[in-house]
């Protein structure tokens, strides 16, 4: 086996209620006040101002920024950088889910860098550690809370930038499932099936290893043991938590596997319509993994092991086939779209979706290299 890194914050705090212990951490750390990028309906609920009153009893000050959009811009990344340096802030803290965590990375990454977001675009492209990043997570399925994976639309462009940069690995995580409690059951089923899907493609990436499969497949197990149970009831604490866990792993695991296709198709169908990057991926994930299976079968069929399917006396392809249609079930029990039509993607634009596609770096992981025509065919497959 050749040489492996793994990439993780220093400290990742989990549980109910650790959000109060993770405060009492950045005391410590000697940290005044915090850039709290987030979005306005964290705003509006109040949760945002809940974590201001902790940390203001603990003595540090916040200035927020509520500017984020589901799928965060250079725009927003630069709005955020200004009230940054307005406010003298010492430290960043990312609260939410992907969007907030993925803007305020951005905004880091320029603090402590300079130049524009845009100049990041690729592989370990920074030189210099991103500004002090703490991402306290609402969501339970990016994992963007602990990866070195940026994603950024472009605007100018149109297109979904995928930063992946060590760089850009916060500080600190914070998952507290008690934030949790309040996502709607359209979010926590994408939000699962995007775990899912990291997961999923950490596991037959081209670059997994023992470390990675052991994450991805115990987050494939708890999915299929608590998503369900999570979208019916939103306060049911323990399916949560695991949820939590689930795509801690999954996140653990492609942060250092790297993830496929699903991804690298899913940004260009968030950057060119803004769409929801969760159900982009569930849409896609067994599309394309109906593609994988032609070069890894026996990989596939150990995710239909995970997902509870009893593949005994099956050959390694009924085993793949097995595991895509254990995804596409569970897909629809959680009312996911079964098709990219209905979210408005027309064919006419599958030229410049898959050429944006096979430039994403997500995809040179993939277990099998694709031609354009392929790429075009599974989106086509999709709709």
């Amino acid at each position: 086996m050749s040489a492996m890194k793994f990439f993780m914050p220093q400290v990742n705090q989990m549980g109910s209620g650790c959000l109060e212990e993770a405060i009492i951490d950045i005391c410590k750390l000697g940290y005044k006040k915090a850039l709290i990028v987030t979005d306005k309906v964290l705003v509006e609920v109040g949760l945002v101002g809940s974590v201001v009153e902790k940390m203001g009893a603990k003595g540090i000050e916040a200035v927020i920024f509520d500017g984020t959009q589901p799928n965060p811009t250079c725009g927003n990344v630069e709005a955020g950088l200004k009230l940054l340096n307005e406010g003298q802030c010492d430290f960043v803290i990312s609260l939410g889910g992907g969007s907030p965590h993925d803007c305020a990375k951005g905004i880091a990454i320029v603090a402590a860098n300079g130049g524009n977001i845009r100049d990041y675009e690729g592989v370990d492209v920074s030189e210099k550690p991103q500004f002090p990043l703490v991402a306290v997570n609402t969501t339970a399925g990016t994992a963007s809370e602990i990866t070195r994976f940026c994603i950024i639309t472009d605007e100018e462009r149109h297109v979904k930038m995928a930063i992946v940069d060590k760089n850009t690995t916060p500080l600190m995580s914070v998952n507290d499932p008690a934030l949790m409690v309040g996502m709607p059951k359209s979010l926590t089923a994408a939000t699962g099936m995007d775990a899912l899907t990291h997961a999923v493609e950490a596991y037959v990436s081209t670059i997994a290893t023992p470390v990675t499969d052991c994450c991805a497949i115990k987050a494939i197990e708890l999915i299929r043991d608590n998503l369900e149970a999570a979208v019916a009831d939103g306060n049911d604490l323990e399916a949560r938590e695991n949820m939590a866990y689930a795509q801690l792993l999954a996140g653990m695991a492609f942060n250092n596997a790297s993830l496929g296709y699903v991804h690298a198709m899913a940004h260009q169908l968030g950057g060119f319509y803004d769409l929801p990057h969760g159900v982009c991926n569930a849409i896609l994930l067994p599309h394309v993994q109906t593609y994988n299976a032609q070069v890894c079968p026996e990989r596939l069929a150990h995710v239909a092991t995970a997902m509870g399917v009893d593949v005994a006396g099956l050959t390694a392809q009924e085993g793949a086939e097995k595991a895509i249609e254990a995804i596409k079930v569970l897909s629809a029990k959680i009312d996911i779209p079964a098709g990219l039509e209905v979210l408005g993607v027309k064919a006419d634009d599958f030229p410049i979706l898959t050429e944006n596609a096979l430039k994403d770096a997500c995809g040179f992981t993939n277990p099998k290299q694709a031609t354009p025509e392929e790429i075009t065919a599974i989106f086509a497959a999709a709709m």
